[in-house]
C-alpha cells in the first residue's frame, strides 16, 4: 500500500469511516471500566508491537521517529489507569484524581504523535505541519496544544476535539498550587472510554498492511481468554 498525501490520509470520506468502524466496536460506554482499560491496554501493545519496528512499511522517517519513540512506555502507562480505580487513602483523593487526569493526558498525547509519526513522510509538507518560529518540527517533540489545534482542523470532527480539549484542561492541573477544576474520580473514568475510542479511531487510520497486522482488541481479548 502507497502512502498517499497528507489531504488524501485524512480526508472527509476516511474520517466517516473511522468512526463507522469505531461504532462496530462494543461500546465503549457499556463496558465495564475494567474492560475499557483493558481494551486500551490491549490495542496499545498491538499498536507497539508492529509499529516500533515498521522498517520496509512506512517511509525512512517515519521508521527514524517510530524506532526512537517509547511506544512500550505507552503499554506501561495505559496499565497504571488501574490505579486510578482503586479507592483512594484517605487526604489522598484529589491527588488521585490529578495524576489520573496526567496518566490519560500522557496518553492521548501519545497517541496524537504516533499518528504524524507514522504519517510523517506527507505529514512534513502539509501546508498546516506544524512550525515554531517557521521551523518544522518532527511529532516526537510537539505539546499536547498544538497538536490539538492541527488535529481540529486537518484529522477529525469537533466532537472528538472536545473530548481531547477536556481531557487537556484536566491534565493542566497538575500545575495543583493553581486553583484548577479537577473533577471527579467518575469524571475520569468517563474520558478514559472516550479515550479507547479516539485510540480505537486512530488505530483504524494508520496504514496497516493487512487485516491481520492491525492491532486487534477484539481478537487480543480472546486470545486472553483462552489464556486465563
Amino acid at each position: 500500500m502507497k502512502i498517499t498525501s497528507i489531504v488524501t490520509s485524512i480526508s472527509r470520506t476516511d474520517h466517516l469511516s473511522a468512526i463507522d468502524r469505531v461504532k462496530t466496536m462494543p461500546p465503549s460506554e457499556a463496558l465495564s471500566i475494567e474492560s475499557v482499560i483493558q481494551r486500551i491496554i490491549s490495542l496499545n501493545q498491538g499498536i507497539f508491537i508492529f509499529w516500533s519496528q515498521s522498517d520496509g512499511w512506512t517511509s525512512e522517517d517515519s521508521a527514524q521517529i517510530l524506532s526512537r519513540s517509547r511506544l512500550d512506555r505507552q503499554v506501561s502507562l495505559s496499565h497504571c489507569l488501574k490505579m486510578w480505580l482503586q479507592a483512594p487513602y484517605d487526604g489522598a483523593e484529589s491527588g488521585q484524581i490529578i495524576m489520573g487526569w496526567a496518566n490519560l493526558g500522557s496518553l492521548l498525547e501519545g497517541s496524537l504523535k504516533l499518528f504524524l509519526s507514522v504519517w510523517h513522510e506527507t505529514y512534513k509538507l502539509d501546508i498546516d505541519a506544524i512550525k515554531k518560529k517557521d521551523k518544522f518540527q518532527n511529532p516526537d517533540g510537539l505539546q499536547l496544544e498544538p497538536l490539538r489545534i492541527f488535529f481540529k482542523k486537518k484529522i477529525w470532527d469537533n466532537e472528538i476535539d472536545s473530548w481531547v480539549q477536556h481531557i487537556q484542561i484536566r491534565r493542566n492541573a497538575i500545575h495543583a498550587y493553581q486553583d484548577k477544576e479537577i473533577g471527579s474520580l467518575e469524571e475520569l473514568q468517563t474520558y478514559m472510554r472516550k479515550y479507547l475510542d479516539i485510540l480505537r479511531y486512530i488505530n483504524f487510520r494508520l496504514p496497516y498492511h493487512d487485516v491481520i497486522s492491525e492491532a486487534n482488541e477484539e481478537a487480543i481479548i480472546q486470545v486472553r481468554s483462552l489464556i486465563l
